[in-house]
């Protein structure tokens, strides 16, 4: 089943935790948190002002973002849990930072 949210929803998958610490320690599934890190599955048109304007979505499908620990509403779609969400709750987009080798 295809899924499109509407207006400035987007549908995000959430992406699993690490399973362990900084210093090694094993994390039980009964001591996991939700992770608030997801990647954007689909998104909506966008938002519009009240002229009618649209307003175009900052993110993409795709995208790697952070949202708040108690953003969006989970719904189960094709057996999956995922989230959606309004694009005010998406805290920010995450991107790869390369460094550059020092000559």
């Amino acid at each position: 089943m295809a899924f499109t949210p509407l207006h400035d929803r987007v549908l995000v998958r959430r992406v699993e935790s690490e399973e362990k610490t900084a210093g090694g320690l094993i994390i039980p599934d009964s001591a996991k948190e939700k992770p608030s890190e997801g990647e954007v599955v689909s998104c909506g048109e966008g938002a519009r002002k009240d002229s009618g304007e649209l307003i175009p979505m900052a993110v993409n499908a795709g995208d790697r973002i952070l949202f708040g620990k108690w953003s969006g509403t989970e719904v189960t779609i094709d057996g999956e849990e995922m989230l959606i969400m309004k694009e005010s709750d998406i805290l920010g987009i995450i991107t790869d930072v390369k460094v550059a080798a020092a000559a």
